[in-house]
């Protein structure tokens, strides 16, 4: 029996183009393969694009799955496209009136309201300043509206969001190492463990703040973080041992 996870699950590990098709339409003609396809639920994430009874890829890159019904294409992309939910990391570049004007690396700024953080009111006021780091979230982002950020969950509480980054070095990464820092058991991140303990906030806009306890450490920690990008398992664990030996 053929099953839509099929389709997809012979092209995972394999690279994708833009305009390649995954095509759902049952066989018209009588050669026996209609009644045969089962139709299934799937979720597609990044790099794809539903037309009709069709899913279309849109950035080149390579496939990848997790269980049970999500695909994405896994690609090196650097420019950023909001996506509501997606938490990032802003500058905030302009007060005007209420709103802060926020640059999150896309083609727009965004905006976020001084009411959006934790316990303010209008009396209490968020000492936010043109230049600092904020952690937030997209409440709304698409391509006919001004995107808006928040610093607060459903429930009003922070939750890690809000201003950061005193001190700390902040550089910018390929959106496709974002998510394997971001991944729940990042091996990227076990390993930098080892070498130096440091604090680390990852945002989706491929936007990386690190800190660690001396300006030295810093540094190294992001420069192995910049370099391992495209290494593999064991090169990185290698690169990462020499460091921790201190042959480097």
């Amino acid at each position: 029996m053929d099953t839509v996870h099929a389709r997809f699950k012979e092209k995972i590990g394999e690279v994708l183009l833009p305009g390649d098709v995954f095509s759902f339409r049952l066989p018209e003609d009588g050669d026996g393969d209609g009644n045969n396809i089962k139709t299934e639920k799937i979720i597609c994430g990044p790099g794809f694009r539903r037309n009709g009874e069709e899913v279309q890829v849109c950035k080149s890159g390579i496939l990848r799955h997790k269980q049970p019904n999500l695909y994405w294409i896994d690609s090196q992309q650097r420019r950023y496209v909001p996506a509501k939910g997606e938490s990032v990391i802003g500058i905030v570049t302009a007060k005007s009136g209420d709103i802060f004007k926020v640059d999150v690396g896309g083609s727009d700024q965004a905006s976020l309201s001084y009411l959006a953080f934790e316990g303010a009111t209008k009396r209490n006021r968020p000492n936010v300043q043109v230049g600092d780091l904020v952690y937030s979230q997209f409440t709304i982002a698409n391509k006919d509206m001004e995107p808006e950020l928040v610093c607060i969950d459903s429930c009003g509480r922070a939750n890690g969001m809000g201003v950061f980054g005193a001190d700390g070095l902040l550089f910018k990464v390929s959106l496709g190492l974002v998510r394997r820092l971001l991944a729940p058991q990042s091996e990227i991140v076990k390993d930098l463990e080892k070498i130096f303990p440091f604090e680390l906030v990852v945002g989706m806009n491929g936007r990386v703040w690190v800190k660690a306890k001396t300006v030295q450490q810093t540094l190294i920690v992001a420069n192995l973080l910049e370099t391992c990008e495209n290494m593999t398992s064991q090169q990185r664990q290698t690169l990462f041992r020499r460091v921790a030996e201190g042959s480097l």
